[in-house]
Parts: structure tokens; C-alpha cells; sequence
């Protein structure tokens, strides 16, 4: 009988594999997967000039609320993160279970932004209806995800590689390509004289989608190898590194093609390649497909996660946290969440997919960082847990809701 009882227990139990630089490159592919791939075109439309600007101010409003994370996953490394959090923080049911699903939701929005992506790359090579592209691409993420954590993140590992290679090639040939240019016009247009801080900021809302990701890593916590010292560590890298390689390559992509043409294409790096090699951008493109792939998968895990994590917490349906004994992954949450990203991405474009999910996550991010605020007023100095000021989420409470504000008033005025 014991036996069957520690059966019973380990039927919903998931395992923990996930060392240091997997939960790094799980995280790094996350973030880079759509920001620099898909969306630096159209913060080019919105900056001008001046998008490697919109992308540090979103670094900005990121990496507070990034080390507000990486306090709090070390505090609760449990699946279903910022639910956990508010429910520790301000026990207030409703509020709880309505935070987890909008995450959840910004996770489904986000994946349908990717197929978008990954639409755009492929045109590169084949025409084919958009929708048979975004059904196949969404049904073959959802069957990996559903093979087991451990394969997920291997392949999501190999293909940050891949991303960060592609990468690298436009920082290192884009430099080479400047250095070779004459490029009087691209510094006449980065004179201060010219900006429209309006502009920045509109963009840099829409470039604040491309660091989203960090906030997932905390959804796979119970997966993680040694959680209270790895998920800090792993946030933090992600972040760090993603936005170093952001402000490189969005500097060479604004002064190898002029902004507005580069808001028209649909796979902004091919055509940078392009524009620098004088040749067909077969590799970037094929570099952008993995990539945004990689962004997609990751977004699909952490949103069958935090169903998983709710469910368990009695938040939503019992079947949701139920855990395949032979691939130790929760399988009816990842259909759940296959087919509303099916739905999702045949019914929004890409920049108003970005926009919606921007808007859920730093509301989110708000109630967050006042989540860590209530916590550390009970329990300032928890046992084995690194903490930082506490000014850090007060910070964040206040620049998540001020990006917000500007952006409303934006597009209201």
C-alpha cells in the first residue's frame, strides 16, 4: 500500500532535469526568439533612427521587474510563478486566479505573434497559405512539448545556439559593412534634434515585447535543478545577455537600412543580410525560423505549466494537472493551450498579437513587483534566498505603470 500511495504521488509530479545552462538557454531563446528576429523592423517604423534607444528603455523597464523575479523564484520555486506570488503576497483569490490565466494568456497571444514570425521567414523560400503555414507549425510545437521537458528544452537549447549564431553574423558583418559606408546621413539622423520622444516610446512598448520571457522561466521551476539558487542566476543571465546583443544588432540594422523600409519587411534580418552580403539571405532566414520556433515552443511549455500549476493549486479543473507517467509532461494542459494559440493566430496580425501581450505583462508585472513588496514587509531575510533592496520592486511597481500610462495616452491623443 505505501507503495501505491508514492505512486500515486509521483503520477503529478514533475521531474526535476533542468540544470543551470538549460534554464539559461531556455530563458535566452525565449527572449530572443521574437524581439530581434520579428519585431525590429516595426520598432524602426516607430524610432526611426532611434530604435537601439526604444530597446534600452524597455531594458530598462525589464531588468527591474527581472530581478523581482529572480527574488521571488528563489523565495517559491514552484510551477504557476506570478500566481504563486500574488497568492503570497496579497491573498486575494480571484485576483490570484485571474493573474495566472492572463499570463497564461499572454503566453498563448505571444506563441501566435511567433507563427507569424515564422510565416514571414518561410515566405523566404516557399509560398504557401498563411494559415496551413500557422495550423502546421502550432500542431508540431504542441507534439514536442508533449514528448517531455527534458527533449523540449535540449531542442530549445540547440536552437538558441543557432539563434545567437545568426545573430552574431549581422553584428560582426554589419560592423565590417559600416566601417566600409559612408554614413553622414545615419548621423545627421541621430542628432538629437531630430528625435520624437513619442515615438521612442511607442516603440520601445512594442520593443518591450522582445524581452518578455524572463518571466516564464519561473513557470518551469519545479523542473529545475537546485531552484533556489539556478532560477536567480538564470534570469539574470538571460536578460543581461539579450540586452547587450539587442542594442548591437539593432544599431547595425537602423544604419544598414533605412528605418521606414525596414518596418515594411516582413523578416527584417534576412533583408539586413542581404543588404550586406549582396546575397540571397537563405541563412538568416533559415537562422529566423529556428529562432522564432524556439521562442514559440518555450512560450507553449511555460503556458501548460502554469494551467498544470494552477490546477494543482485547485485554481482551475483537476484534469489540467494531470501528468503523463511515460513522458512526465502535463498532456491535457498542452492541448488546451495548442488549440487557443491555433484560434489566436488565425484571428490577430503579429504587431496588435505583441501589442495585447505587452499591455497583460506589464500589468502583470505591476501587481508582481507589489506582490514582493507585501512579502518582504512579512518576511524581510527568508533562510538561503539572495535579496535585494527594496527599492527594486518599488521601482518596478512604478515604471510598469508609467509605460502603461504613456502608452495609453499615446494612442489616445
Amino acid at each position: 500500500m505505501p507503495l501505491l500511495i508514492d505512486e500515486m504521488n509521483n503520477k503529478n509530479k514533475l521531474k526535476r532535469s533542468l540544470s543551470l545552462p538549460m534554464i539559461s538557454f531556455f530563458g535566452l531563446g525565449n527572449i530572443m526568439g521574437a524581439g530581434i528576429y520579428v519585431l525590429v523592423g516595426k520598432v524602426a517604423g516607430e524610432a526611426g533612427y532611434f530604435a537601439p534607444l526604444a530597446f534600452f528603455v524597455a531594458s530598462v523597464v525589464a531588468a527591474i521587474s527581472a530581478v523581482t523575479y529572480a527574488e521571488l523564484s528563489a523565495r517559491y520555486p514552484v510551477s504557476a510563478g506570478e500566481a504563486i506570488y500574488l497568492h503570497e503576497g496579497l491573498n486575494i483569490r480571484v485576483l490570484t486566479i485571474g493573474v495566472g490565466l492572463l499570463i497564461a494568456t499572454a503566453g498563448m497571444v505571444s506563441t501566435s505573434a511567433l507563427a507569424h514570425g515564422f510565416a514571414g521567414y518561410l515566405s523566404v523560400f516557399v509560398d504557401l497559405p498563411n494559415w496551413l503555414i500557422l495550423v502546421s507549425i502550432i500542431l508540431i510545437l504542441g507534439m514536442l512539448a508533449m514528448w517531455g521537458i527534458g527533449v523540449s528544452v535540449m531542442v530549445a537549447a540547440i536552437f538558441t545556439v543557432i539563434e545567437l549564431m545568426g545573430l552574431l553574423i549581422i553584428v560582426v558583418l554589419g560592423g565590417d559593412y559600416i566601417a566600409d559606408t559612408d554614413l553622414q546621413l545615419s548621423n545627421d539622423a541621430f542628432s538629437l534634434s531630430t528625435i520624437s520622444w513619442a515615438g521612442v516610446f511607442s516603440a520601445a512598448f512594442l520593443a518591450f515585447y522582445a524581452y518578455l520571457g524572463f518571466e516564464d522561466m519561473v513557470n518551469v521551476a519545479e523542473e529545475v535543478k537546485e531552484p533556489e539558487k539556478n532560477m536567480p542566476r538564470a534570469i539574470l543571465i538571460a536578460v543581461v545577455v539579450s540586452t547587450l546583443l539587442y542594442a548591437a544588432v539593432s544599431s547595425v540594422a537602423v544604419m544598414v537600412i533605412e528605418p521606414q523600409q525596414l518596418a515594411m519587411s516582413n523578416a527584417p534580418l534576412a533583408d539586413v543580410y542581404q543588404k550586406i552580403t549582396n546575397q540571397k539571405p537563405v541563412l538568416l532566414s533559415v537562422i529566423g525560423l529556428f529562432a522564432v520556433i524556439n521562442g514559440a515552443l518555450i512560450q507553449i511549455i511555460m503556458a501548460s505549466r502554469l494551467l498544470y500549476g494552477m490546477s494543482k493549486n485547485a485554481w482551475l479543473p483537476k484534469f489540467l494537472s494531470d501528468v503523463n507517467v511515460k513522458t512526465n509532461t502535463p498532456i491535457a494542459s498542452t492541448i488546451v493551450v495548442v488549440s487557443i494559440v491555433l484560434v489566436l493566430s488565425l484571428l490577430f496580425h503579429l504587431v496588435t498579437l505583441a501589442q495585447i501581450t505587452s499591455y497583460i505583462v506589464l500589468s502583470v508585472f505591476a501587481l508582481v513587483n507589489l506582490s514582493l513588496i507585501k512579502i518582504k514587509a512579512k518576511d524581510p531575510q527568508p533562510e538561503n534566498v539572495r535579496v535585494y533592496s527594496k527599492w527594486i520592486p518599488v521601482m518596478g511597481l512604478l515604471t510598469t505603470l508609467l509605460f502603461i500610462m504613456i502608452e495609453v495616452s499615446h494612442q489616445i491623443f
